[in-house]
Order: C-alpha cells, then sequence, then structure tokens
C-alpha cells in the first residue's frame, strides 16, 4: 500500500490481490497496542478513552508520520485517507470500499484477541463523510463505562496537520463535537520502541545496505575524486549515493529493490560550511580537500520502510586540534553506545557521552550538541525516544585565515540495537578508526620543496603515495608519527587492561592442567563370565580386554589398562621371566581418580612377576598385552575427546535448493587415521556448512559455517601447494583426531630430484616444457580456488549468514617474514585479520583481536636475530614465541603492528612470561598503580640504571637450531605429502616406553657402577693394556652413519 517516498498509496485493481494482511501479526501487535494503552493510559496515552487516528493522503514529499507508522506496524502496509478509532469493545474504520475489502480479515482476530468488534464505515467517492463520522461520534459517546456528565478523552496525535477533505472534515467534526482532546504521541512511540525479531531484521538488513553503500561506493568514489583531484559537487555525490541505495546490485548487496527506499536524501559537506542538522541538504558547491579540511558524509536507507543510519567524518592532513576533537568524539560515542542497556535512564547516553568529553577536553564541552541521538525505527526520529541512541555530533571553530577551514565539524553516527545483552552495532562495518578516516598529502610536498640536491645525493627522487594513512601535519619523521601513535595505544591498552582485570579479580593458583578422571573398569560382570582355565598359563581375553593371571592356583582377571608396563627377560639358564607392573592410583604420575576414590580403603597389587620355561609363550604374551593395551588406550583416548566436543547441528544438504558449490582433488590437513593408502576427496558447500568426503564411506568431515572462526585462501606463489584453511571455533573431529584447523590443499608442483647430478642448460627444451607445464598447471589451480572462494563469499553474503561474519581472507606476502613459531624456520604473513603460517604443521593461527601487547626481545644487542613474543588478552593462555626473526624485518613489523593498532614494546632480553603473567593475575592492583604494561617500555627502562640486575633474573636464552637450514635442504627431495604409518609406529614404541625400571636394567646398572668403580681403581697404564687387548682380540663395529632429523610429516 506504499509509494516510494512516505509508504502511502493505493492499489489498483490488478493489485488488490497482492496486498495481503499477516493475521497471525496482526493479532500479536493489536493484543500489544490494547496492553500498553491500558497500562500507561493515564501518562503516555493522556487518560484517553478514545483513539482517533487520521492518515493522510499520500505524498511525493519524504516524511516520518506517526499515523503512517501505526499503520504499517499495525496491518503491514499504509492505508492513506483513512480514520481508525480504537476504543474499548470496537474499532472504527472510515475509508474507501477498496480499503474496507482489504481490512476484513481483521474482524475475526481481533474479536479473538481483545475481544472487540470491526466496524466499517465506507465512504462513497462523491460523500464528504459527515455522517458516517456522526456515526462514531455517537458510538463514542454510548461506549460502555463512560460517564454521561464528563465528556470522553479522545486522543489524537496533534502534530499531524490534516490534509486532503477528508481528514480537514474529520478534524473539524472532531473539535466540534465536545470532547476533551489529548495526544497520544508518546504512547505511540513507547508502542514502536521496543522491536520484535521481524523488526529487528528489518533494521539489520537496512544497516547492510547502508555500510555497503557507503565502503563500495561512497568511500570509492570520494578517494578517488580526491586522488586524481577531480572537481565534483556534493549534489553529485549525493546523486550518486541515492542511485545505489535504490539499486543494491550497486553497492554489492543482494537485496530486492522493491523493498529499500532512502532513509533521507545523502548528506555531503565540506568547505567550512556545516549543517549537522538531518534535515540538512547537499549544496551545489565543490567538494573541498585541502589540508586540513573535513569532509561529512551521512548516508541512510530503508528495508520495509525500517530506518538505518549512519555518518562518518574523513580529515585531509587533520590538525592536532581535529585529530584530538577526532580522538574524544570517537571515546564519546563508544561511551554512549555502552550506556544503552536495559534499566538506564534515555538521558544515560548524553550523559556518558558528556563525561568523556569533560574528563578528555573540557575546552571543548561547549562544542558538544545537546542530544546524543533519537529512537529509530519506523520513523527516522521517534520524538518520544530523544537521548536513546547513536549520533555524536561536535562543532568546533578553529582561528585561521583559511575561510574554507575556519570553521569545521565532526559527525559521527550509528546504528545500535539496545537489546538485553550487549547493545548492537550493527553499522559497525563502516569503519571509523582514525587510520581509516584520516588522509594525508603534505609529506610528498614537502618533499617537493626540499633541496633537489638532496635528492641527486641520493641518487634520485623519494617517491611518495599520493593517499596514505594516519597523517598529521607533515612535518613529523614517520617514526615520531608512530612514536606518537604507539604511546596513544599504551594509555588505551593500559585503561582496557585495568578495566578488564578489574572485572575479573585474581585468579587463585594456576589452571592450566586439569585432573584426568577415568570411568569404572570393569572386565567381567561376575565369576561366571570367565572362561575356564584350560591349563594354569597367563590368558589374553581380547573379548573382554582382560589380563588372566595365575594366582595360587586361580585365573584372577585383570582389566588391561590397570595394566601400566610389561616387559620380559631370559637369563643364562634359558629359563624366562616376565614381569608386569601395575598403576597404582596415588603414587608418581597416577594421581587418585573418581574410580578409585570410591575405594579408598582398597589394596592395590603393584607389580608380579612369572617364571616360564617356553620362550615363545611369554613373547607371544607379552606382545598381546602390549598390542591389546594399545587399543583400549587409543580408544579410550579418542572417547575422551569427543566427550569434550561443543555438539554442531546438522549439516543441511543443498539438496533441490541449489547445486552444491565443488572443488575436487583435495587433499586434507590433519589426515585420516588408518594405515592404508591416503585418497584425495572433494569439499563441497551446502547450505549451512561444508563437507568433505573421499571414495570410502567413514572419510568424512562436516565444517559448520557457524563453527568458522577465520576462512584463509592462499594461493601458490613461492610455495608448492594451494590451500584453503579454516580455523574454527570450537574443536571437531578428523579421523580420531581432534583440531581447530582444517586444510585442505592441492599441490601445484612435484618434488623431483635429477639423479645424474649435473646441471641442465637453461636452453634445454624439455626444462623449459616441464616449466612451462608447471606454470600452467599452478595457474589453473590457483584460478579454481579463486572461482570457488568467489563463490562462497558471494553465498556468505546472504542475510542468514551476516551475523557470522564470514569471508575468505588472503595473506598479505609483502607484508610476511622469516621465524620460528614451534621448531622450523616457516614464512609467516599477516591477513587483515590474523597471524598466520599456513604450510608447516603445526599450524599457526593467531587472532589480532585477542592479542594484548606484542614484545620484541633481543633487539639493539647487535644481532642478526630477535624474538617476538605475542601475549593474549586471556592471560591464563601461554605467551606465544616467533624466534629467529631477521633483524631485517624489524621496521616492517613495528609499521605493521602499529597499523593494526597493536600496541608494542622493545626488551634486550627474553622474559620469564608464566612468571610475569602469574604475578598480574596475582595482583592486579598492583599491576594497574604501577602503570600496566609500560615496565616495559624500554626508553624508561634505561633511565634507571639501578634495577639493572634484577632484570636479569627474567632471561631465558632462545634456543638456538644452527642445523635447521641444513635439515631443510637435506629433506627437499623428500614428497610434501608422506604416509604417516612410519610415524604412527614410532609413536607407538614411544607409548610403550617402560615408567619403571626391569630387571635387565637393574642388572645393566649394577653392572656398569661396577665397571665404573674398577676403573677408577686400575691404573692409565693397565687401562691402555686393556684397550689394545681388545683392539687385538675383535675389529672395531662400522661407525653407524649419523640419522638425519627427521622432516615433519606434512598432514
Amino acid at each position: 500500500m506504499a509509494d516510494q517516498r512516505n509508504g502511502s498509496g493505493q492499489p489498483s485493481n490488478a493489485a488488490r490481490n497482492v496486498y495481503a494482511i499477516d493475521v497471525e501479526k496482526f493479532k500479536i501487535r493489536l493484543k500489544e497496542f490494547y496492553s500498553n494503552w491500558k497500562e500507561n493510559k493515564a501518562g503516555l496515552w493522556g487518560s484517553s478513552d478514545v483513539i482517533a487516528i487520521a492518515t493522510p493522503p499520500p505524498s511525493e514529499d519524504l516524511r516520518y508520520l506517526k499515523s503512517s507508522a501505526l499503520n504499517i506496524w499495525l496491518l503491514g502496509y499504509e492505508f492513506p485517507e483513512t480514520v481508525m478509532v480504537f476504543m474499548k469493545r470496537q474499532i472504527h474504520f472510515l475509508c474507501s470500499q477498496k480499503k474496507a475489502s482489504l481490512l476484513e480479515v481483521v474482524k475475526k482476530p481481533a474479536r479473538e484477541v481483545v475481544g472487540v468488534d470491526v466496524m466499517m464505515h465506507v465512504k462513497a467517492k462523491t460523500d464528504n463523510g459527515t455522517d458516517l463520522m456522526e456515526a462514531i461520534f455517537r458510538a463514542i459517546r454510548s461506549q460502555p463505562g463512560a460517564d454521561e456528565q464528563a465528556a470522553p478523552v479522545v486522543g489524537h496525535i496533534v502534530r499531524e496537520a490534516p490534509e486532503g477533505n477528508l481528514l480537514e472534515t474529520w478534524s473539524e467534526k472532531l473539535k466540534g463535537a465536545g470532547f476533551e482532546l489529548a495526544d497520544v504521541t508518546n504512547g505511540l512511540s513507547d508502542l514502536f520502541a521496543v522491536k520484535d525479531a521481524d523488526e529487528l531484521i528489518n533494521v539489520k538488513k537496512a544497516a547492510f545496505l547502508t555500510c555497503s553503500v557507503m565502503n563500495n561506493v561512497v568511500v570509492p568514489k570520494l578517494e578517488n575524486a580526491i586522488d586524481e583531484e577531480k572537481n565534483i559537487t556534493h549534489s553529485a555525490m549525493m546523486d550518486e549515493a541515492e542511485k545505489a541505495i535504490l539499486d543494491p546490485t550497486r553497492a554489492k548487496a543482494k537485496l530486492k529493490a522493491d523493498n529499500v527506499d532512502i532513509c533521507y536524501p545523502p548528506i555531503f559537506q565540506s568547505g567550512g560550511e556545516f549543517d549537522l542538522r538531518p534535515s540538512a541538504a547537499s549544496n551545489d558547491e565543490s567538494l573541498y580537500y585541502d589540508s586540513a579540511s573535513v569532509i561529512i558524509i551521512a548516508v541512510g536507507s530503508r528495508y520495509n520502510s525500517y530506518c538505518s543510519n549512519v555518518a562518518r567524518t574523513l580529515m585531509i592532513d587533520a590538525t592536532p586540534l581535529q585529530s584530538k576533537a577526532y580522538a574524544v568524539l570517537l571515546k564519546a560515542q563508544e561511551a554512549a553506545i555502552g550506556a544503552l542497556k536495559p534499566g538506564n535512564k534515555l538521558s544515560a547516553a548524553y550523559l556518558a557521552a558528556l563525561s568523556v568529553v569533560e574528563k578528555e577536553a573540557p575546552e571543548l564541552v561547549p562544542n558538544l550538541s545537546k542530544s546524543a541521538g533519537t529512537g529509530m525505527g519506523l520513523e527516522f526520529r521517534e520524538s518520544g525516544l530523544n537521548l536513546n541512541a547513536k549520533n555524536d555530533r561536535m562543532n568546533l571553530h578553529n582561528q585561521t585565515k583559511n575561510p574554507k577551514i575556519q570553521n569545521f565539524s565532526l559527525l559521527l553516527a550509528d546504528t545500535v540495537i539496545a537489546g538485553d545483552q550487549n547493545p548492537d552495532v550493527v553499522t559497525s562495518k563502516s569503519s571509523k578508526a582514525v587510520k581509516d578516516v584520516t588522509y594525508s598529502f603534505n609529506e610528498g610536498e614537502e618533499e617537493e620543496q626540499k633541496p633537489r640536491a638532496r635528492a641527486e645525493m641520493n641518487g634520485g627522487e623519494n617517491l611518495m603515495s599520493k593517499t596514505t594513512l594516519r597523517s598529521d601535519n607533515g612535518e613529523i619523521s614517520k617514526e615520531e608519527l608512530r612514536r606518537q601513535h604507539q604511546a596513544e595505544l599504551a594509555r588505551q591498552k593500559n585503561e582496557e587492561t585495568a578495566r578488564r582485570l578489574a572485572g575479573v579479580g585474581s585468579a587463585n593458583g594456576d589452571s592450566r592442567a586439569a585432573s584426568k578422571t577415568s570411568a569404572d573398569l570393569v572386565a567381567y560382570k561376575n565369576v561366571n563370565d570367565i572362561p575356564p582355565a584350560r591349563d594354569l598359563m597367563i590368558q589374553i581375553d581380547q573379548k573382554n580386554e582382560a589380563v588372566l593371571l595365575p594366582i595360587y592356583g586361580s585365573m584372577v582377571p585383570f582389566h588391561v589398562s590397570t595394566v601400566r608396563t610389561v616387559s620380559s627377560q631370559q637369563d643364562t639358564n634359558r629359563t624366562c621371566y616376565i614381569r608386569i607392573i601395575f598403576n597404582v592410583p596415588g603414587t608418581a604420575f597416577n594421581p587418585h581418580d573418581s574410580n578409585s576414590l570410591k575405594h579408598q580403603g582398597a589394596i592395590y597389587l603393584k607389580e608380579v612377576s612369572f617364571r616360564s620355561k617356553d620362550p615363545r609363550h611369554i613373547s607371544e604374551v607379552v606382545q598381546q598385552i602390549k598390542t591389546l593395551r594399545r587399543h583400549v588406550m587409543a580408544r579410550e583416548s579418542e572417547r575422551a575427546e569427543r566427550a569434550t566436543l561443543v555438539s554442531q547441528e546438522k549439516l543441511q544438504l543443498a539438496g533441490n535448493r541449489f547445486k552444491p558449490i565443488r572443488l575436487t582433488d583435495l587433499w586434507i590437513r590433519p589426515v585420516f587415521g588408518g594405515r592404508g593408502r591416503k585418497l584425495p576427496g572433494s569439499l563441497e558447500a551446502h547450505v549451512n556448512g561444508f563437507r568433505y568426503s573421499t571414495s570410502r564411506a567413514e572419510e568424512r568431515v562436516d565444517v559448520m559455517y557457524a563453527n568458522i572462526k577465520h576462512a584463509f585462501f592462499q594461493p601458490a606463489e613461492k610455495e608448492m601447494i594451494t590451500l584453503l584453511h579454516f580455523h574454527l571455533h570450537n574443536h571437531i573431529m578428523v579421523g580420531n583426531k581432534k583440531t581447530k584447523d582444517v586444510q585442505f590443499y592441492i599441490e601445484v608442483m612435484d618434488v623431483v630430484q635429477t639423479l645424474g647430478g649435473g646441471k641442465r642448460s637453461a636452453y634445454d627444451p624439455d626444462e623449459i616444457e616441464e616449466e612451462q607445464r608447471e606454470r600452467e598447471r599452478k595457474n589453473k589451480t590457483n584460478m579454481g580456488f579463486q572461482s570457488f572462494v568467489n563463490r562462497v563469499n558471494d553465498l556468505w553474503t546472504q542475510p542468514q549468514f551476516s551475523g557470522l561474519d564470514l569471508e575468505f581472507d588472503q595473506p598479505l606476502r609483502e607484508l610476511g617474514f622469516h621465524g620460528v613459531p614451534h621448531k622450523v624456520t616457516s614464512f609467516i604473513v599477516p591477513t587483515s585479520s590474523c597471524l598466520v603460517e599456513l604450510v608447516e604443521t603445526p599450524f599457526l593461527v593467531v587472532t589480532l583481536g585477542e592479542i594484548e601487547i606484542v614484545n620484541l626481545e633481543r633487539v639493539g644487542l647487535g644481532q642478526k636475530n630477535f624474538d617476538m613474543t605475542i601475549v593474549f588478552k586471556d592471560f591464563k593462555r601461554d605467551v606465544l614465541r616467533i624466534d629467529s626473526i631477521p633483524s631485517t624485518a624489524l621496521d616492517g613489523i613495528k609499521e605493521w603492528l602499529d597499523t593494526t593498532d597493536i600496541k608494542y614494546y622493545e626488551s634486550r632480553l627474553n622474559l620469564n612470561w608464566r612468571q610475569i603473567l602469574k604475578t598480574i593475575t596475582d595482583d592486579p592492583q598492583s599491576f594497574i598503580d604501577d602503570g600496566g604494561w609500560e615496565f616495559l617500555n624500554l626508553e624508561a627502562s634505561d633511565s634507571d640504571s639501578d634495577n639493572s640486575e634484577d632484570s636479569d633474573q627474567g632471561y631465558i636464552p632462545s634456543d638456538a637450531e644452527p642445523d635447521s637450514e641444513t635439515e631443510e635442504e637435506d629433506s627437499d627431495s623428500e614428497s610434501l605429502v608422506e604416509s604417516e604409518d612410519d610415524e604412527e609406529d614410532d609413536s607407538e614404541e614411544d607409548s610403550e616406553e617402560e615408567k619403571g625400571k626391569t630387571w635387565e636394567e637393574l642388572e645393566r646398572e649394577a653392572s656398569n657402577a661396577d665397571k665404573e668403580k674398577a676403573n677408577d681403581s686400575d691404573s692409565e697404564q693397565e687401562r691402555n693394556r686393556r684397550k689394545a687387548k681388545a683392539f687385538g682380540k675383535s675389529r672395531a663395529p662400522p661407525r653407524p652413519a649419523p640419522r638425519m632429523p627427521k622432516r615433519p610429516k606434512f598432514r
């Protein structure tokens, strides 16, 4: 029932059946209307006995009316030239025949929900409706419970002037009917304030469109105009933004154009003339972007008549005053948003913003606007909800000679949903960080003003980029700018850490390790289940996982889980011995668990030994016990891992909805278990997650979209694989392995080695053809992955995934550096939100948002390498050390950390971070009082030379790895994809390592001790004579070849 502007309009005959009132929604909202009216009648509704709402005819002007909002909220459409009268027992509609036919469906639900009868008064085209109005007035006077002497109180919207013949007649008749009139504007505002789930979805979609227009249309258009110094007017920019809103495809937003509209004409202002009222208009003046200029942008859009708004301020070569004012404004807005919580008064938002300005910049208090915003929904400004939302404005005056920059204003606006939990800023995708709204041009100009001779001495001119982020007045060096920004980050970080520690409090003890518990071990439920003894010999019951031992003529069963180690040995008389050591709760490496605590008075068997003349039988028993124990431990370990998993939603297959997006011939890491040949599989994107599967039915992995924390796409450039990597919120099982990282990859190059050993000519046709094939294969693979990523990104832009904030991130190789995060030198690469290393295992994925600070250690000692320590916001989490980073990468890492707003420190020594974090968590108040992280400040510590000895106590030298390069060179010929059978065998053997000393070990130690004692008593001459005699009797065994270090398996 709405046209383009105010949502009003009348359907044609052909479109009559298109409009249908949602009866269920009408029932819910009609009940809310009457409940609110009843509860707040004396206050918000002006003690009204009757509420009369008259909706004016449609208009081409963009306007917001309470009457239109009530139509849309209650009925789903606007009904222009319609009068609605709500009474306790009746609802009267005065409208045309077409509207009355549409409203027929509400009669039955209205009676069911609130017990009112709906009365239709159909007005003919030639009738002015006087008689119908008199009938409504008679119904008002005769309604049950009305006082015959006192006039009924009729509530209406005072500020809406009547338009059209029908409404003018109604207003005139209402005033002359002898009723007492009251204003119900505040009641309607309160009714519209709380949004249901459908309304919130409409607001979020509107906010998504607004951010898309700002990020994909407005900002790129402005940057291009500034960069190429184009002359473009404010009104031209307004037209471009409005077209993008009305056609969402221009803003890369997949929303139906029929459901969207502008919230107000986009506002562009610059050149010292600013009007911060929402009714401001973009003039025909040209965009002004000289030094110290400010550009204000405000964009608002509607989806299904629900509004959203965002405003940003761009600063060109900002002055110190402008930079300070913007920083204060940003903090004030964050404080106002933080105050939007249930139970707070409406004034809390403004008072929170005001307190920040009074604390940070008292001189700017007179320039702060008198309102922190208003409520928003069906109306752009809900009059009764002032001071309750998100608009912070500041108008400052700077004394300067240039009239274009004499006056400047700063404006920030966001759309915020104030719910039961923390406020949700739904326009947060449009960045307002300082680094994203400031631009610099002075650096390039000043370079040109320097003497040309200096440039010639350096061999050429220093070419500066046209537009760079985070600028100041151009007179300060890049290092000084970085130092100033780091000082500001240090202040913010200390305040943030203090707030977090004050909220969490100190933790007692170290909760890094958790005690293990085991289930009750039952081999046989009763005695009759024990198999009959054939002979009094050790037996292994594979089915019941038990070891039966002959003790005093009876077969006594022991569950194999109680066995700690088993070993055998043979003496000179060919007599074999088997020794079995059991787990005894309460001893070292065997703490009490829930099973042992139930039987605290129990007596445990520590070990048992048997003698036999049959060495073959003894060997078989030992092997069977070890094998059975290994299988049981593996099963219990997997069961324990699965028990800690977070339950995931079930994968919804694409089916007939759409053809799943598919990528074939992929390998997975970590690999599936088993000793069979590894098989490639395919990755498919379905409705709510990915599925990877091979030709084996049991080899299948589902990765839900909601469980993906970060998604990465890394094409093969200098690596030999192209990969997709998913870092998850919660662990999943891949085969029998529990993991938070799942990777799918393809090898784009084969690892080969020339057996001849000679160098091939650079003009060898075979060599050229081989390189060409590898290049084509790599490009084809990268293009296939890129196509898959683009299609999945398009899928993730759908509204149901908007809350997940999913998008494939691509590592920025130009910012990468070499380091040792685990044991092998790797190439570590930043992305927009993480620091990753995705080629070598174990993988490295560090979320930048989880980083507290970064400490660069062993810096300034003239060494070739330094270390990076990453401290996380969760102080119970171990720090991450990246060792052996080349010193040539230091400046690049500093610049990257500063650009991403991460505070970093430098130190000359490695610190004992576990002890430091324990000290902080044990006594957070002392940490805060001592200046927070400033104890890491190298410049401050240099001035305090008396404490230099104390600082050495935390020194821990980094591990040197001189053989890392040789190890890599020697393993170049190995295939990247190797079978894990050998590794699994090694791990199995390691798991069988005996923790208790066997008789053989004890005898060997005694023999060695006797030999050492004898050697100590011998003279040097006797020892030399024995050596010569031993050498003459037997040849020395061949010297074993040095075992090369294993290359980590590429899983």
